[in-house]
């Protein structure tokens, strides 16, 4: 998916864990996102949904851009604007899920960790980079 004699040629930061963890990170996490937008999307209530949505699309359009604009394009800094806004409107998608599902937004809480761990790997790559 990416320019790995680029990513290969990267200063590494403090934390960088091995490229084999990615993948099986990702596959239960995107798991648990698919659960978490199923309950919430089933839980009865007569409380507005709408910024529940909103948010977890907006966080899942920064999610699959990133990888792009990072690896693709090469462009960290840019990679690193993306991953923050991620970074806000995933915490917004889990404060709005919790007003609906406590369950689905805690099924949320390892992706907001993972992905605040990604921004620190981001902005260390910039930073080193």
């Amino acid at each position: 998916m990416y320019n790995s004699d680029w990513f290969d040629t990267l200063n590494k930061p403090l934390l960088n864990p091995p490229s084999t963890l990615f993948q099986p990170v990702w596959v239960v996490l995107y798991s648990m996102m698919v659960l978490s937008i199923i309950l919430f999307t089933f839980e009865k209530t007569e409380k507005s949904k709408m910024h529940g949505y909103l948010y977890f699309g907006i966080q899942l359009f920064f999610n699959l851009i990133w990888s792009p604009i990072f690896f693709l394009l090469q462009n960290i800094g840019f990679a690193f604007l993306i991953i923050v806004l991620l970074d806000i409107f995933a915490i917004m998608t889990v404060k709005e899920f919790y007003k609906v599902s406590k369950f689905s937004a805690m099924l949320l809480i390892p992706y907001i960790v993972w992905i605040l761990f990604a921004t620190y790997l981001n902005g260390a790559y910039f930073y080193l980079n």
